[in-house]
């Protein structure tokens, strides 16, 4: 299956970055399409869900005048990442204004739909879909995903638990599209080692929430740069679906991270209340997502250097010799 014509020309390394809930606006997705990566975030993140419209205007406008003032190195493309769980009773609308805006790029989580699938297409956009599994990889590109993003061990968020290993060459023994590969990758050598593997793309979020950009909160960039693979826990208790959050955070909640309680899966909720906010406010909020990767990012910069210091990784890695 040949790479979307989308991507052609208009990266500068192969790097995908993921939606992240509340961090991921438009200040971010904007540096993050200028610095030559896919910039992506969560339609929900547009809080009254008229914002929408906004936000899509905006990211359109400011990336087409850099496109016009910088035509030897346009912008990546950027994506929007629908929620397709039946708790997201924003769908309909949120889908419609991405039809309107003629979005390129649509990221689905939690479900993955035809209909939604043959839209993105109908108005010329792609559509990956995040799987843990194979059993959802295949239902994914059953039902018309245009690319897989496997979210494997060690990712932020919500996060699967296979090795980012068996995954990756067990998906390419039978499917040749796109694939992104989210797994504690917080380097430019963690994005070639991606590439090496067999994924076309490194699907990156927790690092770039340590950027001047990131919709975060202070405590929330520092505690990136202080912790490392020790300070993440895999649990489900505050989402109903497994996640890594970083330790110190739920800590800070007045929590144990090492007896957390078992949450009910049936009991999730990705929507919004009346008053426009998470269901469950603990997560994101306060209990802080992050990925195994973090112990590569010791600063809080500009997109545009994290950007730059990936590339520089990136194009220096090579297999050290054998001793």
């Amino acid at each position: 299956m040949p790479m979307p014509a989308l991507f052609k020309g208009r990266l500068s390394i192969p790097v995908i970055g993921s939606p992240l809930f509340i961090i991921s606006t438009p200040d971010l997705v904007i540096a993050q399409c200028k610095a030559g990566v896919v910039g992506s975030f969560p339609a929900l993140n547009a809080r009254p869900a008229a914002l929408l419209d906004e936000w899509l205007h905006r990211i359109k406008e400011e990336l087409a005048a850099h496109d016009k003032a910088h035509p030897d190195r346009p912008s990546a493309p950027f994506a929007v990442n629908q929620i397709v769980h039946k708790s997201n009773n924003r769908l309909d609308a949120d889908l419609a204004l991405c039809e309107k805006h003629k979005v390129p790029m649509l990221i689905t989580s939690l479900g993955a739909r035809e209909e939604l699938n043959q839209a993105a297409h109908n108005w010329g956009g792609i559509v990956f879909h995040d799987v843990i599994n194979q059993r959802f990889a295949h239902k994914a590109v059953e039902k018309g995903a245009d690319g897989l993003i496997l979210v494997a061990a060690g990712a932020g968020g919500h996060a699967g638990m296979q090795s980012p290993f068996a995954f990756v060459t067990e998906t390419r023994s039978w499917y040749d599209g796109p694939i992104a590969l989210s797994g504690a990758i917080g380097n430019g050598k963690a994005i070639r080692a991606a590439r090496v593997l067999g994924a076309d793309f490194a699907y990156i979020g927790s690092a770039f929430i340590a950027t001047t950009e990131a919709n975060a909160v202070p405590r929330y960039k520092e505690m990136i740069t202080t912790s490392g693979a020790d300070d993440i826990v895999y649990s489900n208790l505050f989402t109903g679906v497994h996640g890594n959050y970083l330790k110190p955070s739920i800590v800070a909640a007045g929590m144990d991270p090492d007896n957390l309680e078992q949450s009910d899966p049936s009991k999730m909720n990705f929507g919004t209340d009346e008053a426009g906010e998470r269901a469950k406010p603990k997560a994101w909020k306060e209990i802080w997502g992050a990925g195994q990767g973090i112990g590569s990012i010791t600063g809080i910069t500009p997109v545009s250097e994290l950007v730059a210091r990936f590339k520089q990784e990136y194009d220096a890695a090579i297999d050290p010799p054998l001793a």
